[in-house]
């Protein structure tokens, strides 16, 4: 009998091990993001008793941190698997717009119930909150039954765990999903917290396993004892944690033989952190494979650019509105039409243009190709044809002798290749080689005190990092830079302030009440050598710039800016801050102009 009990026992540990043995990595995965899903969803049961009870708003308040806390932990999976849900329980407090069909959505979740909340909490607002708070039970209903049915590989996972280090990086420590209570830097500790476990789950052997648990725990720790907003050190933070971070992942990924996941992405698979020099993939945006960049098609670009028989009247190219020692702008506050009248709007820098899905100040070409014909072709700028350029090509053996080496495979040249080539010289512009790319890759000698100061400045109290995005500091929207974003921020008529512009930006081309007077957010890059400043060049320098942000903006001067998507509470930069801002965003500067 004894000897029958212990076959028995034998019997069940070896099944036990094997279960264990043969259980699929993936699905545990799977079952701890729905643990954390369902104590998600017990912290909200109890948020919405709070308030049902009519709790004092410090009870309130922190149970709504603990919430989001809970929601760092899954934050990961969630904004890559499932963005569509993830936009509403931790999106920004704007409606979601969908251009191309005319419509919106308002929006949900931890930053709309935020404003609820804090800084006061209006009791009279009950039935909204416990309303956001229903909708946000939904929504983790929502991803529970997804994350049940979807399959979820290993480059996947790596992938996932990857883009959530970009995000912390770009949104996470900004105080982009946490303008106003600013909790950002507890939350971005516990959102790297959650690196180690699925990694384990892959393989709790792994070599790079360990030193990426004591990467993670530092971070963490970091966080936790330097956790005051304003105060917190971005400038170390990412160089000495996260970029280490980033590069450990990597390095568990070759060891594991796990591939690189394929996607239309500007970020490329291989890179090991977000500020490597080729981090950025300028074919992301192109039509086709077919409209990929090469070296030949951008000589072949350089030469029509400066070309003046594109223009009607073979007196003006590209080049006469994109001055290349100006970073391809012009100095001017709006430059003139043919006929001698004052255009419309300043003209943007061309370098990092193509890193966006959107082109002109009112976003109404989405590639650079059309960008291209639509200059060429508009008869207050250039007043070409795209026709009559292709006729006079064809019959310019050295242009022939060019299309030739750039376009291979056709025997003649083709009017799409006309703008392919010109958008190809475009796509060359991006050097990523200023004094901010060097302190990123290691070299601390780049950066002085001061700019240090700007840059934790500019990613933290000042807030401009939550618009113009970390590495391309443009309205490209992080971790997958894939969409290029719009702001109204009530930009003045005047330098003096005393009228608003009438200019309505992407409102002429989309009739939606939210986008009167938004214009895409450019980049700050080169910013040092581009002035004037704003779609019409009001600003003659970055300290207007700083100033005029540092009031508020177009709401913060006192206009009627209904649908002003900055912040028009006064940042309360001081002097010496607002100076250091500056400095900072000149070490953005590429090195051929500076």
């Amino acid at each position: 009998m004894k000897l029958n009990h212990f076959s028995f026992l034998v019997i069940t540990l070896c099944l036990l091990f094997s279960c264990q043995k043969n259980e699929d990595p993936k699905s545990s995965i799977k079952q701890d993001l729905l643990i954390d899903l369902t104590k998600l969803g017990n912290e909200i049961i109890h948020f919405q008793k709070l308030v049902n009870d009519n709790s004092s708003q410090k009870e309130i308040l922190e149970q709504f941190k603990k919430s989001r806390l809970i929601y760092k932990k899954v934050e990961w999976a969630v904004e890559y698997f499932i963005p569509e849900t993830a936009r509403f329980m931790n999106g920004p407090a704007l409606d979601e717009m969908e251009l191309e069909e005319n419509r919106s959505f308002e929006p949900h979740g931890f930053q709309v119930i935020e404003e609820m909340i804090y800084p006061e909490y209006n009791k009279k607002n009950k039935e909204d909150l416990i309303r956001e708070l229903n909708i946000f039970q939904s929504n983790i209903k929502q991803l529970k039954s997804t994350f049940e049915v979807i399959a979820i590989s290993d480059d996947y996972v790596l992938d996932a765990i990857q883009q959530n280090v970009f995000r912390v990086i770009a949104l996470g420590i900004t105080g982009f999903d946490s303008p106003i209570l600013q909790s950002s830097i507890l939350e971005a500790g516990e959102s790297l917290n959650s690196i180690p476990n699925p990694l384990e789950k892959i393989n709790s052997n792994n070599k790079s396993l360990v030193d990426l648990k004591k990467l993670v725990s530092k971070a963490q720790k970091y966080c936790q004892e330097n956790n005051n907003f304003n105060a917190f050190n971005r400038a170390v933070f990412i160089s000495e944690y996260l970029n280490p971070i980033s590069k450990k992942l990597k390095a568990f990924q070759k060891e594991e033989h796990i591939k690189n996941v394929k996607k239309s992405s500007p970020l490329k698979p291989t890179i090991e952190t977000l500020f490597d020099k080729d981090a950025f993939d300028v074919n992301a945006f192109v039509l086709s494979e077919e409209y990929n960049f090469t070296k030949d098609k951008s000589i072949l670009g350089e030469k029509l650019f400066y070309d003046k028989s594109l223009s009607k009247n073979n007196d003006r190219s590209c080049a006469s509105c994109h001055h290349p020692e100006k970073a391809f702008t012009d100095g001017l506050k709006t430059n003139l039409s043919l006929t001698g009248s004052n255009l419309a709007r300043n003209t943007p820098t061309l370098t990092y243009a193509s890193l966006q899905n959107a082109q002109f100040w009112d976003m109404r070409q989405l590639d650079l190709e059309k960008q291209s014909v639509d200059v060429i072709q508009n008869k207050d700028e250039m007043h070409g044809s795209m026709d009559n350029i292709h006729a006079k090509i064809l019959l310019d053996q050295e242009y022939i002798k060019l299309f030739k080496k750039a376009y291979p495979k056709t025997s003649k040249p083709e009017a799409w290749q006309i703008q392919n080539a010109i958008a190809s010289y475009v796509r060359s512009l991006n050097a990523f080689d200023s004094r901010f790319d060097e302190y990123m890759r290691g070299n601390k000698n780049s950066l002085n005190k001061q700019e240090i100061e700007g840059m934790n400045l500019f990613m933290g109290k000042a807030k401009c990092a939550t618009c113009h995005f970390t590495p391309l500091f443009n309205g490209t929207v992080p971790p997958s830079y894939s969409k290029t974003e719009h702001e109204v921020i009530g930009t003045p008529n005047e330098a003096s302030g005393r009228t608003l512009s009438p200019d309505k930006g992407r409102y002429l081309y989309n009739k939606m009440p939210q986008l009167v007077g938004a214009f895409k957010t450019p980049t700050v890059r080169n910013a040092a050598v581009t002035a004037p400043y704003m779609h019409n060049g009001v600003f003659k320098t970055l300290e207007e710039v700083v100033s005029f942000y540092n009031k508020g903006g177009g709401q913060g001067l006192g206009y009627e800016v209904a649908n002003q998507t900055l912040p028009f509470d006064k940042l309360n930069l001081t002097i010496k801050e607002e100076q250091a801002l500056v400095a900072f965003m000149k070490t953005l500067t590429d090195k051929k102009y500076q």
